[in-house]
């Protein structure tokens, strides 16, 4: 008997001892799994930390591009669809809001879900019977999240347009900042802006409260839930229907669950502001232009007799919503080496021909030629390179004087540079200032005067060594005798070029080859300054009125 006790007791003994190697060994083993899913756990989350922002980073650089690539290619009815400063906010802040988004979706909404599912596999293992409670807690908050949104989204919208409404009255009053304190009227504009910026601060303070209801929700269900888990859990225990260490294991896996749920909440809240950002973007980039290439585009041919050739055949033109056309049934010609001047009163349709020409409008009736083409049949940029522009505004960019200059022909040498700036009358104001030619020019030319600008921007369209020179009205902000020196030095720059002279004082044109006469829209007389001062009224009433004989005796004498 003894020793069958003592072989008893061996074996128990032996059992015993196995049994705890084998749980000694389980607990090794495990911990082993759980620190590697650990590492790898941290190390999927340096990864994302790591890629997350560069993925949305070059996202938003992508964007930035396509809009910029989109916008550069609109017409003038495009800018008249979409305002400057909306297109500056669709580019920024928009794109930012998308951004965003992109940044948070790669770090939570891609984690969350397997967080989620994960928690709730195992807690279905552990406490089945409980399960319930996590469905109500996700009900209840995905609900509140559904709630935000739909309160929340139509304002987003609203939202961005305050922010363009507000970049454009900043806008007006920083270029019109001269005038505002010319007239006094800096309280006005002060209540303007404020008014402007009050209305985007009070929306954005009425989204951004509601949205940050979502936070103390979702603690309230998750601690709710938690409660609930352990006082259920409780009764289950008490009833033998449930283990202390599963009790306590539904509990974790259920916190585990609803912060997976409460991360995807907050990006659900998140989402609307993206979208419409989003939406706001994708109307800029599906926008169908009006002004596209010919699919097989036609080639000005460099040996053309008709070279330089400008030919309006029975043009007729309607802005975008406008009741009476602008121009109707312009037919003229305009021939290398000869000028052909337009004057007309204000409205009367001028500027219009020069956009048309350069085609920022496509024309509602007849054809504009050029070396016998039709314009719409070439290529824009083939178009565009034929002609030098010199806009009624004299529009510099930052940079210095040669670099304005040598925007028309990056090419262009030193010599050619005092060339064509002695002939736009600039070189002696250029020489006056101590840099010279590298003399800095700050951003819309802010730095010289009204006559100065215009005459860079002379030069920087004779630096292309254009076949057709178009003058839109460039020549108001020079006196009488810069205006004859310019005008006498360009007859003898321009000789073999086509110009076109847009203006409103006579004594500009009066040497024009032809002038063209226009009042609302229509041609209502041609010809030479002495001829028309006998066949056309409308001329002889504008040159009477600006004295122009007699101005034009003072320059000569």
């Amino acid at each position: 008997m003894p020793t069958l006790m003592s072989g008893i007791v061996d074996d128990g003994i032996i059992y015993a001892l196995e049994n705890e190697v084998s749980r000694t060994d389980f607990i090794l083993r495990t911990g082993v799994e759980m620190l590697i899913f650990a590492l790898l756990a941290g190390a999927a989350s340096i990864v994302t930390a790591y890629l997350s922002p560069r993925i949305a980073a070059g996202a938003a650089r992508d964007l930035r591009r396509d809009l910029f690539i989109k916008v550069e290619s609109f017409s003038q009815a495009e800018f008249d669809k979409f305002s400057s400063a909306s297109l500056i906010t669709r580019c920024t802040n928009d794109v930012a809001q998308v951004q965003n988004l992109a940044n948070i979706f790669a770090r939570m909404l891609l984690y969350a879900p397997i967080l989620a599912i994960g928690g709730i596999i195992m807690a279905s293992r552990r406490a089945p019977d409980m399960i319930w409670i996590l469905a109500i807690a996700v009900v209840i908050l995905l609900g509140f999240a559904f709630l935000i949104i739909s309160i929340v989204m139509p304002k987003l919208k609203i939202n961005q347009e305050m922010m363009d409404r507000l970049n454009k009255v900043s806008r007006e009053i920083l270029h019109g900042l001269m005038v505002i304190r010319a007239f006094g009227t800096q309280t006005h504009e002060k209540e303007r802006f404020d008014k402007a910026n009050a209305d985007l601060r009070d929306l954005g303070l009425f989204i951004a409260r509601t949205m940050a209801a979502i936070g103390p929700a979702i603690i309230f269900v998750m601690g709710f839930t938690q409660g609930l888990v352990v006082w259920v859990g409780a009764h289950h225990v008490a009833e033998s229907g449930l283990t202390v260490g599963y009790m306590m294991a539904f509990f974790q896996y259920s916190s585990q669950v609803l912060f997976a749920f409460m991360m995807i909440s907050f990006v659900l809240v998140m989402i609307p502001r993206a979208q419409v950002s989003a939406v706001r973007i994708a109307e800029v980039l599906n926008t169908e232009l009006t002004i596209t290439d010919n699919d097989s585009p036609a080639n000005f041919a460099d040996s053309s007799e008709e070279r330089g050739k400008v030919v309006f055949e029975g043009v007729s033109f309607n802005y975008p919503n406008a009741e009476a056309s602008a121009l109707e049934k312009i037919s003229f010609t305009a021939l290398a080496g000869q000028t052909t001047a337009i004057i007309g009163a204000t409205g009367s349709g001028k500027s219009t021909i020069a956009q048309l020409l350069l085609r920022f409008y496509d024309v509602s009736e007849g054809r504009i030629t050029i070396d016998g083409l039709d314009i719409r049949e070439v290529r824009q940029t083939d178009l565009r390179n034929k002609i030098g522009y010199v806009p009624q505004k004299g529009q510099l960019l930052s940079g210095t004087i040669e670099t304005n200059i040598r925007y028309g022909n990056p090419d262009a040498s030193q010599e050619d540079l005092e060339s064509i700036a002695e002939v736009a009358q600039a070189l002696d104001f250029i020489n006056e200032k101590d840099g010279g030619f590298q003399s800095e020019i700050s951003q819309g030319g802010a730095n010289v005067s009204g006559g100065q600008r215009q005459r860079l921007s002379i030069a920087r369209a004779l630096a292309k060594n254009p076949e057709i020179i178009v003058f839109d009205d460039s020549f108001s902000a020079l006196d009488f005798q810069t205006d004859a020196k310019l005008r006498k030095a360009l007859k003898a720059h321009t000789s073999n070029a086509t110009v076109i002279v847009i203006a409103q004082r006579v004594g500009t044109i009066i040497n024009a080859e032809q002038i063209l006469v226009l009042d609302e829209g229509k041609i209502v007389g041609r010809g030479t300054h002495t001829e028309l001062l006998k066949s056309c009224p409308e001329y002889h009433e504008i040159a009477s009125s600006q004295g122009a004989n007699e101005n034009e005796k003072k320059i000569s004498g």
